[in-house]
């Protein structure tokens, strides 16, 4: 089985624990949070899937898709 490369929206190649940056202002499906652009979200976790990582905002574990966020 192929190894999963998970890449950010300029191509950076992310791994768990990195620390990306929210590049637009996200709404949360079934929250009222908003995330603004330029949130950091620290300590990252990966998925099974290339397109999707986990991370902590505002006290809340999200799922973000990597075409919105860049490694800092």
């Amino acid at each position: 089985m192929d190894e999963i490369v998970v890449k950010d929206s300029n191509g950076a190649v992310l791994q768990d624990g990195d620390t990306v940056m929210v590049v637009k202002t996200l709404k949360v499906k079934g929250s009222s949070i908003t995330i603004k652009q330029g949130t950091i979200v620290k300590k990252i976790r990966l998925t099974d899937d290339e397109e999707l990582i986990e991370g902590k905002v505002e006290g809340s574990v999200v799922v973000l898709r990597t075409e919105f966020l860049k490694k800092k």
